[in-house]
């Protein structure tokens, strides 16, 4: 690509960047926690349809989807989850096609006095965008669709097709960028901009949800002696876990792209409940884990282990023993995926094209991390023989409090995806 050509490309995203702060801080504002995000996807369909987009609306059927590698199984119904795909159909097709895939939903908020100020109302302070899901990853959405917009500003569409994916679900079990699978999206290449600090994501591990739920024997407190106490009969399952968490972390255990991370796979115990009064001995108890596996680690095996580990320990307590718990599998069944693995000509062309379009931009070199998260990344790469670049801004606090997004470094990562998609796809003048 020219000198020029990328000068045109770099000065359309920045004489566009007001607006584009202006649309993510609109965006941002739409509270699409699970269940929650249809105002969210009106609004990207209809900037998708306002670009003249042809706009693909549907909501998730699970009993498609139930038996495609990659389904996590699903707590509740999916009646309001839908997908948004805006399609760019190339006149020349002399490209390579290209998925640009982000998610809508967002986390909850917790608690609101610990936020500096409102999470849906999202404002800028010292060169920050600050609000829930704007670093996770709403900015990385944004920056697909100003990139698109900067190469069409600059005279050009992409010479190749190309489908903008909104998706739900990637929070907790990424089922609706499985749901595009099964509608048919395909590409030769995919872009997710999740945030993590401009550097290419060569493997992310994969994760499990369960929740486990305990039976005690009820009584009053007076009397707590002759009963079984739900809630402390779960921390010796929870030390057994910890102790299955601390075995999968040990360096004969470790996928490469892992060898240099401290303490890759984490337990979380994120949830639990219990008991119903003061003054009884809980007769119940639920509490919800998630632990991560790695890329190559066969996750029905996994699933075995964690289920011997707490029935293991369940049977060495003298009330469990005779209650065993019973596990739910819910949520996250996601196996662990690394670019690193794919030595396709493909994927090599893919990430030098990436790497060409952040040194043009960044006037240095595309480092790589292997992250102990999971995104969407494996269901192109894992199940649709897709190289899946994962590249995104720098944000803070995600999935934490006063959750923010740089500004300035979503400016590079539209004007990176934008010439990316000029040389992945090519050009074709309108």
């Amino acid at each position: 690509m020219d000198t020029e050509l990328k000068t045109r490309i770099l000065s359309a995203v920045d004489a566009a960047f007001d607006d584009e702060t202006a649309f993510l801080a609109e965006l941002t504002s739409h509270p699409s926690t699970r269940g929650q995000e249809q105002s969210a996807q009106d609004f990207m369909a209809a900037a998708l349809d306002e670009r003249g987009y042809e706009v693909d609306r549907w909501q998730i059927d699970v009993d498609k989807i139930r038996d495609m590698p990659g389904f996590s199984p699903v707590m509740g119904d999916y009646e309001d989850a839908v997908n948004v795909v805006g399609t760019h159909r190339s006149q020349s097709q002399k490209g390579r096609s290209l998925i640009l895939n982000g998610h809508i939903d967002v986390v909850p908020a917790g608690p609101l006095d610990m936020w500096d100020a409102p999470p849906f109302e999202p404002h800028v302070a010292d060169g920050w965008l600050y609000g829930r899901g704007a670093g996770d990853m709403k900015a990385g959405l944004v920056s697909n669709l100003f990139a698109l917009d900067a190469l069409r500003k600059a005279g050009f569409a992409p010479g190749a097709d190309v489908f903008f994916q909104s998706v739900v679900e990637e929070e907790c079990t990424g089922n609706g960028a499985l749901a595009c699978l099964e509608r048919g999206y395909r590409a030769d290449a995919a872009l997710i901009p999740e945030p993590f600090e401009e550097k290419l994501v060569g493997a992310q591990l994969g994760v499990i949800w369960a929740q486990v739920h305990l039976k005690g024997l009820p009584t009053h407190v007076a009397y707590a002696g002759t009963g079984a106490n739900a809630i402390e009969a779960a921390i010796p399952l929870i030390e057994a876990l910890h102790g299955l968490e601390e075995r999968w972390n040990e360096p004969g255990c470790r996928h490469g792209d892992f060898g240099h991370v401290h303490h890759p796979i984490n337990l979380n115990i994120g949830k639990i409940q219990g008991g119903d009064w003061a003054s009884s001995v809980p007769a119940w108890c639920i509490f919800d884990m998630r632990i991560a596996i790695y890329p190559g680690q066969d996750i029905a095996a996994a699933r075995a282990e964690i289920t011997e580990t707490i029935m293991d320990a369940a049977r060495s307590n003298a009330f469990l023993k005779n209650s065993l718990p019973e596990i739910v599998w819910h949520g996250f069944m996601a196996e662990g995926y690394a670019l690193s693995d794919d030595h396709s000509a493909t994927a090599k062309a893919a990430i030098g094209a990436l790497e060409g379009a952040h040194r043009s931009v960044n006037e240095s070199d595309l480092d790589r991390v292997a992250i102990t998260a999971t995104t969407d990344a494996r269901f192109f790469g894992l199940y649709a023989d897709t190289p899946a670049l994962v590249y995104g801004p720098r944000a803070e606090a995600i999935h934490g409090f006063n959750e923010r997004v740089e500004l300035e470094s979503i400016r590079r990562i539209t004007q990176s995806t934008a010439l990316f998609i000029a040389d992945w796809c090519g050009l074709e003048t309108i």
